[in-house]
């Protein structure tokens, strides 16, 4: 419950300018089916960082998002509350100490039978998430929209960073694991892809940026249950300049949600997070669209699943 996740989440502006008749923060925890958490860590990327400041960017770009979605109507009707930014600023240098708060955070929410949204931050974060939610369901599998495939067994010396954060999803929790806007590889992630067929599926960017013909493909590779993992550097950099990593040849909007739409009707998706957000100082459409995208995927959940 609240009280007890104060202690290691601080408050924070609210997503959205939405307007709400709620006595209390609990109050609003308790009515809100929606809870978004902030994780403002960077502590591995490998080339531009900054995307701790990612959770404050998309929260301050949302209040700007028209509350009425033409396509989905009044998503805020299904209660969103955020929680706050996690506090890690005495562990900050040790990724693996970040990723069992983020757990230990993510599965009080999940408890407590909430949809959580996760703003990061880095992709290492999507480790804690996924596991706080594959302790609730043992069959989950997880679909990553990205540049890259994040399979490397360690980089920079350690395992818990944002280029081996699948691996540790297919090696250490047990998830199978659906790529797609791919277009970034290293001859090892592509010797444990082969490997590991039945643990992961990739979609190439090359191969889908013009067509649909993947999706049922894509969609039969993922179990009922599906987490959603979604590093900004998969879109293209003529939409998404503000990542770390910006790689041209990536993922348009209405590519990218024609798929996601269909992912919601046909799956149970239980979660979500929106990762490696590098605000560019002047430049706020990366922030908009990232909140954007939150709010999209939130109408998605809302209308298409029976909570």
């Amino acid at each position: 419950m609240l009280p007890k996740l104060r202690k290691s989440v601080l408050a924070s502006r609210q997503f959205g300018a939405f307007s709400y008749d709620f006595k209390s923060e609990l109050d609003a925890y308790k009515k809100s089916k929606v809870i978004i958490f902030g994780v403002p860590y960077d502590g591995t990327v490998s080339y531009q960082s900054g995307a701790k400041k990612g959770p404050n960017a998309i929260l301050d770009a949302s209040v700007n998002i028209e509350p009425y979605d033409d396509e989905l109507g009044n998503i805020y009707d299904i209660g969103i509350f955020t929680l706050g930014n996690l506090n890690i600023e005495e562990f900050y240098t040790n990724g693996k100490k970040v990723v069992e708060e983020i757990f230990n955070c993510s599965k009080e929410v999940i408890n407590d039978d909430k949809f959580l949204v996760t703003l990061g931050g880095e992709h290492s974060i999507s480790q804690g998430v996924i596991k706080a939610y594959k302790s609730k369901y043992k069959k989950l599998s997880v679909l990553q929209l990205d540049a890259h495939l994040d399979l490397l067994n360690e980089f920079g010396g350690s395992k818990s960073n944002h280029a081996s954060v699948m691996r540790r999803v297919v090696e250490d929790i047990g998830c199978r694991v659906t790529s797609f806007g791919i277009r970034v590889t290293s001859q090892e992630e592509l010797e444990f892809i082969t490997k590991n067929k039945k643990s992961v599926s990739v979609f190439y960017a090359r191969n889908i940026y013009n067509n649909e013909l993947w999706h049922d493909e894509a969609l039969k590779t993922l179990d009922d249950n599906v987490y959603i993992t979604l590093d900004v550097d998969g879109f293209d950099i003529s939409i998404m300049p503000a990542t770390g990593t910006p790689v041209p040849g990536g993922m348009g909007w209405y590519q990218t949600i024609d798929f996601l739409r269909k992912v919601y009707e046909e799956k149970n998706v239980v979660g979500f997070d929106i990762v490696e957000l590098k605000p560019n100082i002047g430049n706020e459409a990366p922030n908009f669209l990232a909140a954007n995208l939150a709010y999209k995927n939130i109408g998605f959940y809302k209308k298409y699943s029976h909570y």
